[in-house]
């Protein structure tokens, strides 16, 4: 049955993750996996998840499943945290989901079944997960350009110019905040010139929102999220829990359909029929600690003060790099690091810099050069900084 059946394809981030691992090297620095470090190279538990775990293990008194579209609790919590009102809740549809991931292949099938000739346009630098799960729905996928790769900013004219040739009816893929990997963010005059052209060009927008709370607060971060919403007339979203509550191995995501109020039921529906043939019933336990932390004050305030210590420190961590790499390197190549927002930079190396860094150095970014902030320390960030110091000499 399976003789025929190729390998595939090991993922570039799981690739790194695995060459990392197996490198002996004492002072080897791991700046590729999207995961939250400390400055110990630890991620913690968050106290308020802590917290929230804590009052579930003592209250809970069933494992039963729920509904097909999780807690209502935490859709709902969820939807104030994201939307903050911008919508009244009766154009909201939302499922939850094991993880964003999950959540943007619930989007894209649900895309499918009601468009399936639609194309996805994607910004040319993106998530590395994006493109395989639109194709894996069986959707068509089409770049924008987004990075100025001379000036490390947004390439505002490339983007406004290849999006002005979108057919009305297609979706346009949007980084809500803290873009990834470029930590390159469109402005609220961006998002509002983005919302007049998808509003010309009958497109519809969907805003993956993965690190809300870590690019200038839970607020700004969705400001674009809900200009587009109170605006546009459909809209659609995925948004992960994984960073924000560092609840990465619980899986917690939700998918979400803004739309006319008599089409929300239909919509509602349709996401929890999707549910029933992926995964019937999302899990609970890590949507439960959310909807425990948001609905709590002191918890909800305990939260919120770590997660700006975390945005802090990868702010931080940032900026140190790029006066170390100034400093190291003589120049301003590496300016962007110091402004993009986020845990993710494109460090403007070659392949063979990038494999020149790993080899030679203990340093390891991706292959596009997607560099993690949160990995830096001060303990590592001089050592980091004249590794790339040398192999751009």
């Amino acid at each position: 049955m399976f003789e025929t059946l190729p390998a595939p394809k090991l993922d570039a981030i799981i690739a790194l993750m695995q060459a990392y691992a197996a490198d002996p090297r004492a002072g080897k620095i791991d700046l590729g996996v999207g995961v939250y470090r400390d400055e110990d190279g630890r991620t913690p538990v968050m106290a308020a998840v802590k917290a929230a775990e804590a009052q579930i293990l003592e209250a809970q008194e069933s494992k039963s499943y729920l509904a097909l579209a999780g807690d209502t609790a935490f859709l709902k919590q969820m939807e104030a945290l994201l939307l903050g009102g911008a919508v009244p809740s009766a154009r909201v549809a939302a499922v939850g989901a094991p993880g964003g991931t999950s959540a943007v292949r619930q989007i894209c099938e649900l895309i499918r079944s009601a468009r399936p000739d639609a194309v996805i346009w994607v910004s040319a630098q993106t998530w590395p997960n994006h493109l395989p799960l639109i194709r894996a729905a069986g959707l068509r996928a089409q770049s924008y350009r987004y990075l100025d790769a001379k000036g490390g900013g947004l390439d505002r004219e490339g983007l406004f110019a290849d999006l002005e040739q979108v057919s009305a009816g297609d979706v346009v893929l949007l980084h809500g905040c803290c873009h990834n990997p470029t930590g390159v963010d469109l402005s609220a005059q961006d998002w509002a010139e983005m919302a007049a052209l998808l509003e010309r060009r009958g497109a519809v927008p969907f805003i993956d929102m993965a690190y809300q709370g870590f690019g200038e607060g839970l607020d700004a971060d969705a400001g674009g999220l809900r200009h587009l919403a109170a605006r546009l007339p459909e809209l659609l979203v995925a948004a992960s829990c994984s960073k924000n509550f560092g609840l990465y191995r619980e899986r917690v995501g939700i998918a979400m359909a803004i739309v006319d109020p008599a089409q929300r039921d239909t919509l509602a529906a349709a996401l929890a029929g999707l549910n029933r043939q992926a995964f019937a019933f999302p899990p609970d336990h890590g949507g439960r600690v959310v909807s425990t932390v948001l609905g709590d004050a002191a918890l909800r305030h305990q939260w919120q003060t770590e997660l700006d210590a975390m945005r802090q420190r990868v702010q931080e961590n940032r900026r140190a790099l790029a006066r170390a790499l100034r400093d190291a390197t003589g120049s301003d190549r590496f300016a962007g690091v110091g402004h993009a927002q986020g845990m993710f930079s494109i460090l403007p190396l070659t392949a063979d810099e990038i494999s020149a860094l790993r080899a030679g150095h203990g340093v390891y970014v991706l292959g596009d050069g997607r560099a993690n902030m949160a990995g830096l320390s001060t303990r590592n960030i001089a050592a980091c900084a004249a590794a790339i110091s040398a192999v751009t000499r």
